[in-house]
């Protein structure tokens, strides 16, 4: 599984092209905005050609290395997926999203990689984005499928659904078939965080994991206007509270041989996650620097597309373009 290229644009923290690096595609040229991102990518792959840039302003005519790549993949910023929320909040998303379709115009990739939310493949919300990308992948000469994975299929502590597209030029989509799952149980937060619980004496950690028995929910970054470093939205918070866990904040570090875990307290008697170990719950491995001040490098991590995931529908990618 060498030898195929790939360009990923949006690249936040790298779970897309790290899945992808695994799935056995190297990367020609990685793209994101964000100072701390690009920090990120060069601190774990100083190999990586990272370039810093939006991705409404790249002109691949600069970087003729982007050229003739079998794959461009894009685990965009997630749009909106309620009907009501404000248009100029939800605006700059889908013009990416448009701009990644666009820029297969350009590079001529022989597979395109979108992944979003799940509603984009399905929901009326987006019958007009699915209907654009239509008409221009058929145009330049792809057959495209829409699908939704969920990321604990593939051993990711979380309930986190995703909505991807692939396009593949007509004479390899025929082979190309959805990845499957590959978790045959979900993973619990528990399991996937005991031995780091465990790590700096906390007495009480066996018991917090048995407790936290499920996966989690998604995971949400927030955006640069608005979230700072907390779980997510009401609900979400809940939900994390059943687990034994305080999503109102991170926390800066492991808890310690003298914590004491009292759920029945309430919020403050329970553990706060580290952004560390919210990576883990997103897949990365634990030797993963992810870089920045922690709102910003908690947004990373809730922003990125689980490494798992991306590795299983690079494989797909692959299987089908090696046919």
């Amino acid at each position: 599984m060498s030898g195929l290229t790939f360009v990923d644009v949006c690249s936040g923290a790298g779970g897309l092209a790290l899945g992808l690096e695994r799935a056995g595609f190297q990367p020609r040229l990685l793209l994101d905005e964000d100072d701390d991102a690009c920090r990120t990518l060069r601190s774990n792959r100083p190999h990586w050609n990272v370039l810093q840039a939006d991705l409404l302003d790249f002109d691949p005519s600069e970087h003729p290395e982007s050229y003739d790549v079998d794959l461009l993949s894009a685990g965009l910023p997630r749009v909106k997926s309620n009907a009501t929320t404000v248009r100029a909040e939800s605006g700059h998303e889908e013009r990416l999203l448009k701009a990644a379709v666009y820029l297969t115009h350009a590079i001529g990739p022989r597979a395109l990689l979108v992944e979003n939310v799940p509603t984009l493949a399905h929901s009326d919300r987006f019958r007009d984005f699915r209907e654009f990308a239509r008409a221009e992948l058929e145009h330049l000469g792809y057959q495209f499928s829409w699908f939704v994975l969920n990321a604990a299929d593939f051993g990711v502590p979380q309930d986190r659904k995703q909505g991807v597209l692939i396009a593949i030029k007509k004479e390899w989509f025929s082979s190309f078939v959805p990845p499957t799952p590959t978790a045959a149980n979900h993973v619990s937060v528990g399991e996937a965080l005991g031995d780091s619980m465990r790590s700096r004496g906390w007495q009480d950690a066996d018991r917090w994991a048995t407790w936290a028995a499920t996966v989690g929910p998604t995971l949400v970054g927030g955006s640069k206007k608005r979230g700072g470093a907390d779980l997510g939205p009401s609900g979400a918070k809940k939900k994390w509270e059943t687990l034994g866990v305080n999503a109102h904040s991170l926390g800066d570090e492991i808890p310690g041989p003298d914590f004491m875990w009292a759920p029945e307290l309430g919020r403050e008697g329970l553990v706060r996650l580290t952004v560390e170990q919210t990576a883990l719950l997103q897949g990365f491995p634990a030797d993963w620097e992810i870089t920045g001040k922690k709102t910003a490098r908690y947004r990373q991590v809730g922003h990125a597309s689980p490494p798992p995931v991306g590795e299983a529908l690079g494989r797909a990618v692959a299987e089908a373009l090696r046919s």
